[in-house]
């Protein structure tokens, strides 16, 4: 099992050819078979997403299954076609292509989270507006809290023994 996850944050600002430098200790994590190779593409919500190219060998595996079936043709469409596979240069800057820069709304500054098995890039305004949010407080809790609660509920419906971390 590969234990290996991405995560933390950090901000950027692309410049004027649309770059944008990856984060060291992110661009360790998408090296396979000694190179540096990943796939970018839109993400879920409103953000673009970073793959490793393991990731995606075993995506496109699964879809090839469903390649043919009508339902899934327009996402297959979407998600192909704005998916670009890339490198960083020497100083780890990645080209941003113009269309998902468009489509994301990224104006000059970003978000670069790692998240789990992704990195995800966001404009600037949206990740603050969107962290903003879940941490209002409201009436019966943050929303925040609830997905929280929410999340760490999944680990006890595989039986796992995690009670015992936040008591």
């Amino acid at each position: 099992m590969n234990r290996f996850f991405f995560s933390g944050s950090s901000e950027a600002k692309l410049d004027s050819k649309n770059r944008f430098v990856l984060p060291q200790n992110l661009r360790f994590g998408l090296v396979e078979n000694g190179s540096l190779s990943f796939s970018l593409g839109l993400g879920l919500g409103g953000c673009l997403a970073i793959y490793r190219e393991s990731d995606i060998a075993k995506i496109v595996e699964k879809f090839r299954a469903k390649q043919h079936v009508a339902k899934y043709q327009r996402f297959f469409t979407l998600f192909f076609s704005s998916l670009h596979q890339m490198t960083c240069d020497k100083v780890g800057r990645v080209l941003l292509p113009a269309m998902l820069k468009k489509t994301a709304g990224i104006k000059s500054e970003i978000v670069i989270a790692g998240v789990l098995g992704k990195i995800e890039i966001w404009p600037k305004e949206k990740y603050e507006e969107q962290l903003g949010d879940m941490l209002k407080d409201k009436a019966e809790g943050s929303e925040l809290e609830k997905m929280t609660e929410e999340a760490f509920a999944l680990l006890e419906d595989r039986g796992e023994e995690f009670g015992d971390l936040f008591e």
